[in-house]
């Protein structure tokens, strides 16, 4: 390959073609050089194309790796920013709920705050009436039993309530008792006169009343109307011949006879006429035609005449009372059967309890009241 290539020959050269020699010999070196030129600089370009190629192998690597490493890198990247984005939304959920966690702290410790002031007003309060109480602790206590016995007082001219107002009096003469105050003496005289003056009141029995209202009202189911009474049938007696086996007598013993049978006959008579036609005195008419819904709503109206003087009884209302009783015992005149023994019974028991006498002036705890009271005003 590197051989050098073969020159003509001059001789050869020079007969063929007809040129001088020397002109032969300038050519032929020429085209020597340039061969030899040529042959010098062909493996150069060999070379510079191997590296080229090396070149261009190294280039297309490069390019090969670097498009594998942009691609990674992209990858990657979009892979960091997806988990980036997760992340903010994440946070941006966390962040509200964090917001909303504040708000409600904040909420709260607002509250907290405003309680916090209030148990504080509280306790300045509470600090302000425990002075007031330790400075004076006997006011207190009057004012206490001052309250008792009005109340007291109250229920026992209300209601009638002795009792309550007896237990009032005896609790404020106990606490002044435990004072041990000589201030307190007078009240305690008070006190003790009022206590003195329920005590001999006459004893009345509401609640023995009511129970006896109670039972009556109770009875009054099983009583019979006027309306719901029934002929009795007497007893049937054995019927004899009215016509008798005549014997032979003489006309006195006939005449017997015969008067004996009439008297037998006018009997028998008179019972049948009795069974179809009864004659009862009756104030109402109309109480003998109740019908079955009258009836009832007559023993209703009854039962609630007496619940109404019950009420009556325990308020202590005596003019409710009598009227209210009395508007019984009409009822019952007119409607029931007077006869029977469940309305006597029930008679006789409202007139044992219309003979209760509630008509017992009761005191008032205006002394020890005005006992209590002035011994406030003084200085």
């Amino acid at each position: 390959m590197n051989e050098m290539p073969s020159l003509p020959d001059p001789g050869a050269s020079a007969s063929t073609t007809g040129v001088s020699p020397p002109e032969r010999v300038d050519a032929g070196a020429a085209f020597f050089d340039a061969a030899r030129v040529r042959a010098a600089i062909r493996p150069a370009i060999r070379r510079v194309y191997a590296l080229l190629a090396v070149l261009v192998l190294l280039l297309a690597y490069v390019w090969i790796t670097t498009s594998i490493a942009a691609s990674s890198l992209r990858k990657e990247t979009a892979r960091h920013l997806k988990v980036a984005e997760v992340a903010a939304t994440e946070g941006s959920v966390q962040l509200k709920a964090l917001t909303e966690t504040a708000r409600q702290l904040q909420a709260k410790v607002t509250v907290l705050e405003s309680k916090q002031l209030e148990s504080q007003s509280q306790q300045l309060a509470l600090e302000q009436l425990y002075q007031d109480l330790s400075k004076n602790r006997d006011d207190w206590a009057l004012a206490e039993i001052e309250q008792v016995l009005s109340t007291a007082s109250q229920q026992l001219q209300l209601a009638g309530n002795v009792q309550g107002a007896l237990i009032a009096l005896q609790n404020a003469d106990t606490r002044l008792s435990r004072a041990d105050r000589p201030q307190f003496i007078a009240i305690r005289r008070a006190v003790a006169r009022d206590i003195d003056r329920l005590k001999a009141l006459p004893s009345l029995d509401l609640t023995g009343i009511a129970l006896r209202l109670d039972s009556i009202i109770g009875q009054i189911d099983s009583m019979p109307l006027l309306a719901d009474e029934k002929p009795t049938l007497p007893v049937s007696e054995p019927k004899t011949s009215l016509v008798a086996p005549v014997q032979p007598s003489n006309g006195a013993a006939w005449l017997q006879q015969l008067e004996n049978i009439w008297q037998r006959w006018s009997s028998e008579l008179w019972v049948e006429v009795r069974q179809l036609i009864r004659v009862r005195s009756v104030v109402e008419p109309d109480a003998l035609l109740l019908s079955p819904t009258q009836a009832y709503y007559a023993r209703e109206n009854l039962k609630l005449r007496l619940l109404n003087a019950r009420l009556a009884l325990l308020s202590r209302n005596e003019s409710a009372f009598r009227s209210d009783m009395i508007a019984s015992q009409e009822t019952i005149g007119k409607y029931f059967d007077t006869r029977a023994r469940q309305t006597q019974t029930a008679q006789a028991l409202l007139r044992q309890v219309q003979s209760s006498n509630l008509a017992i002036e009761l005191p008032t705890l205006t002394e020890s009241l005005n006992a209590v009271r002035n011994y406030k005003v003084k200085p």
